[in-house]
């Protein structure tokens, strides 16, 4: 076991961090692929009426809990150790995945299974994620920080995009597979963190902010369920955006966050420390994120569509196949990511992050563009080079703008902080889902019924079969196309195919029947979401800009900021490691290289009378 102060001790940390993130994340994406494979081995039919419930919440299920969590974690890593909650969150994470891997149930009750172990799983996934940058910034100097954050961070990322990969190789083989690969790692990485990590942060002795968090699990939960079914037929409409229900978990939802909100200004220990706000580069930093979060998790669901329920059918790939080479054809956005977030990290810490984070963001919306103007039956030359660039604008911003928050929070909050980013992060994924859906089954119900229709007709199917059958719900061709999955066959049924021409119910039955007929539509609604998407990744690369206010002179009353007020809240013990973290709030992490030699600023005071010379200030 290294020292803390040994010289390699710093890349342990930085690799078990890493295997931790990607752990966490791989998981998110190998179910998000593996889905066609999940519901058939346990004999889910996706059309059917409340399964598209199932579907739902075993995408969002993971992501809610772990946005939820992540920063109550963070804050408990503050208190009790950042090292023993990661090191816990790899035990959870393997033995769930265990209990995942042997779900003995079929149909609703084997869904149910696996959407409530998955829920458990994301307990551990929240440990690991909340922790792990806290660690890495307590492991590193201000001048190597940026670099490590971004390897980091370019993990929990990249994890997302090879979990694509590996869940398309492993639903070939196994739907159960996809929970097996966590095992072993789950196991090496708990062994190897226990005996390697050490806590050296900053630790506060607080009481746990029962109120803020129950107020805050409660509100965003309530938020979040509500947009899952929002997007859900309700009463004749498309969507079910006007359901009393959905109404109800976005208002209530809504308003006990701002309870949460209330409670957190009047507490003395805060679980989310809201201070930090006032901070412009870190409320920025954080908005940006959001925005990013919420563009590159909608891209990657309408990529998934497109290629597993359009694309690839059409050019010959059976649908039980289409997993496998989606993740395949999906590479190439990898690549970018992994070839540009350490570089971005590196050259960051060189020539500041701001330029980079901003730049990104703008590269990923140059690619939204370019995606708007290709056809559904693409040339894949083209969109690879695409996707390619996505991937490049990801990775770099996502080090940049983690170093670039992690930087202006003092020492003994990263913790939290860290949570606060991941927050951000795994709600903007969750809300993706609600947004981009929303926007692509409004885009659909314009002209899918009509396209559908016209369609069954040509192939001789009577007219007033073709007029029920095109009444199908957007959401339910969204997520057949999603699990790549032919549709024609339940909606007209055998008596129906059967009084057809053999020709004619072989054409419908057949691959590219139904993804040609909803090429045209889906692009409609790709349109929408792709305007959508560059829009956020622009207003993202502004918010990057932010700056917070420099202090002009620090004798005046504006010195104290609010990094300031935190600082003055901690024991002498801590105070160097306070005031640099307050420092950086005022000049940027711009300048820690040269702050952590320098002789570091107290926490404005009065110097208590009498005094033999007159007081001063540091």
């Amino acid at each position: 076991m290294l020292a803390v102060d040994h010289p390699r001790y710093k890349w342990v940390a930085l690799s078990n961090t890493t295997l931790g993130n990607l752990l966490a994340t791989i998981n998110s994406s190998i179910v998000l692929i593996s889905l066609p494979a999940i519901f058939k081995g346990i004999k889910i039919n996706p059309l059917a009426p409340g399964n598209v419930s199932y579907l739902l919440w075993m995408l969002m299920g993971y992501m809610l809990v772990t946005a939820v969590l992540v920063v109550t974690l963070g804050r408990l890593g503050d208190m009790y150790g950042r090292v023993k909650i990661y090191n816990a969150g790899f035990a959870i994470f393997a033995l769930v995945s265990i209990i995942l891997s042997v779900d003995p149930f079929t149909g609703s009750g084997g869904a149910l299974w696996l959407i409530g172990w998955r829920v458990a799983q994301a307990i551990g996934g929240a440990m690991l994620m909340a922790n792990s940058a806290a660690i890495i910034t307590d492991a590193f100097p201000p001048k190597q920080r940026g670099m490590a954050l971004g390897v980091n961070i370019v993990s929990a990322l990249a994890g997302s995009f090879i979990g694509l990969v590996a869940g398309g190789v492993l639903a070939e083989w196994d739907w159960r597979s996809v929970f097996w690969v966590n095992i072993p790692l789950g196991i090496v990485g708990a062994i190897w963190a226990y005996r390697s990590l050490h806590d050296t942060g900053a630790r506060r002795h607080a009481k746990i902010d029962w109120w803020g968090n129950l107020t805050f699990a409660v509100g965003l939960t309530a938020v979040l369920v509500g947009i899952t079914y929002g997007i859900q037929p309700y009463g004749g409409h498309t969507q079910g955006w006007t359901n009393p229900w959905v109404l109800s978990g976005l208002i209530g939802g809504a308003a006990v966050l701002v309870i949460f909100g209330i409670i957190e200004t009047r507490v003395a220990e805060p679980m989310f420390p809201l201070k930090l706000f006032r901070n412009a580069a870190f409320t920025g930093g954080n908005v940006a994120n959001l925005l990013a979060s919420v563009a590159r998790g909608g891209l990657q669901f309408m990529l998934i569509i497109w290629l597993q329920g359009i694309w690839l059918p059409l050019h010959g790939y059976s649908y039980e196949r289409t997993p496998l080479w989606a993740g395949i054809y999906l590479v190439p956005l990898t690549i970018g990511f992994l070839a540009a977030g350490p570089l971005a990290g590196f050259l960051s810490d060189r020539f500041g992050a701001r330029p980079f984070a901003a730049g990104g963001l703008l590269v990923m919306a140059l690619s939204f563009a370019g995606l708007l103007l290709v056809p559904g039956d693409f040339s894949y030359p083209v969109f690879a080079v695409l996707i390619f660039i996505n991937g490049l604008g990801g990775g770099l911003f996502s080090a940049p703008n983690t170093s670039l928050l992690m930087s202006t929070v003092p020492a003994n909050m990263r913790g939290a902080a860290s949570g606060m980013r991941a927050t951000f992060m795994n709600a903007g994924q969750v809300l993706s889902i609600g947004v981009f859906f929303s926007l692509m089954v409004a885009g659909l119900a314009d002209s899918l019924p009509a396209s559908l229709n016209a369609g069954l007709t040509a192939q001789g199917v009577p007219a007033d079969v073709a007029a029920q059958a095109a009444q199908l719900p957007p959401v339910g061709t969204l997520f057949a196309a999603f699990l790549g999955y032919n549709p024609i066959q339940e909606l007209l049924g055998p008596q129906v195919l059967g009084a057809l021409p053999a020709d004619n119910a072989h054409t419908l039955t057949g691959l590219e029947f139904f993804p040609r007929l909803i090429a045209d539509p889906f692009h409609d609604g790709l349109i929408i979401v792709f305007w959508m998407a560059i829009g956020m990744a622009v207003l993202g690369a502004l918010a990057s800009l932010i700056r917070a206010k420099p202090i002009t002179a620090p004798a005046e009353p504006v010195a104290h900021t609010e990094a300031t007020d935190l600082v003055a809240q901690d024991n002498a013990a801590d105070l160097v490691a306070q005031a640099d973290a307050a420092e950086l709030v005022a000049h940027e992490a711009e300048l820690s290289a040269e702050l952590a030699e320098s002789q570091p600023l107290l926490p404005a005071a009065r110097i208590p009378e009498p005094l033999d010379e007159p007081a001063t200030r540091d």
